[in-house]
């Protein structure tokens, strides 16, 4: 383990309910990243590098605004628009990374802690197929794990759903283990819930080439995978929307919530 570093091994979960039922499972892992950590994980790791290519990566360019600007910038912007009060702790961002050059992040999540070490804020930035970001940007609040949060949905994710969404967050922080949970809520109620769960194992080049042969060319069966099962929602006829502009702003503020959702879908 490279200080707050760590690899989180563990399984990704989808269940849409309407109109049609429709599910998918798969086993992915995580790097979970100390952004004032990468260029020492460049350093100690043969198998990974920081904007080079290596069987394993991360390119500052994947993530934001795109530009290359250092990320914790990026977000202490974000969190400053939005009004959440941060006071420059450590950023740890929970991502799949580049495998062979290649990399497709549906969901990357950055924890951020103040510097007495409290969870102050998560950000969920989406990426969507069709090459654009968004980010929803949510307090952490004063409660007990798991934490929960809830935002208006404003960005264009899969072509099966419309914007007129809620979303809602459960989180179990990253420790031994990790889990984001989300529900999405229309009109008529729970349409779609989502989650990924790992358990923390050590970041290091054993354990990495080891994930290597347990999950080969992960990135890119993420991507078939969301191909593949969009021919299968397009074969049981569920309604296509339209691609809306994506939204002026990079990124949206959630709330954090107490109450307890109805039907909650455990991850």
């Amino acid at each position: 383990m490279i200080g707050h570093s760590a690899l989180y091994v563990g399984r990704v979960r989808h269940h849409r309910f309407r109109p049609r039922p429709h599910a998918l499972s798969y086993r992915v892992f995580w790097m979970l990243i100390d952004l004032d950590e990468i260029d020492v994980m460049d350093g100690r790791l043969r198998l990974f590098s920081r904007n080079r290519f290596n069987l394993y990566g991360f390119r500052d360019a994947d993530y934001g605004d795109r530009s290359g600007r250092p990320l914790k910038e990026q977000v202490a912007e974000a969190l400053a628009a939005t009004g959440i009060d941060w006071d420059g702790g450590s950023v740890r961002l929970l991502t799949m990374p580049r495998i062979l050059g290649y990399a497709f992040n549906p969901l990357s999540t950055y924890f951020c802690y103040g510097r007495d070490g409290a969870l102050r804020a998560i950000v969920y930035e989406v990426h969507n197929t069709f090459g654009e970001i968004h980010s929803y940007v949510a307090p952490a609040g004063a409660q007990a794990h798991p934490l929960r949060q809830e935002a208006e949905k404003h960005f264009h994710v899969s072509p099966f759903m419309g914007l007129a969404m809620r979303y809602a967050f459960q989180v179990e922080p990253p420790g031994d283990r990790v889990s984001v949970a989300i529900d999405g809520h229309d009109e008529d109620g729970r349409l779609i819930t989502a989650s990924l769960t790992g358990r923390r194992r050590a970041l290091d080049d054993t354990t990495l080439l080891r994930l290597l042969a347990t999950h080969p060319l992960l990135t890119l069966k993420v991507t078939a995978a969301i191909h593949w099962h969009a021919l299968l929602l397009l074969a049981k006829r569920i309604p296509w929307w339209t691609h809306p502009a994506p939204p002026e702003r990079p990124f949206s503020r959630a709330r954090a919530t107490v109450h307890h959702a109805k039907g909650r879908m455990q991850p």
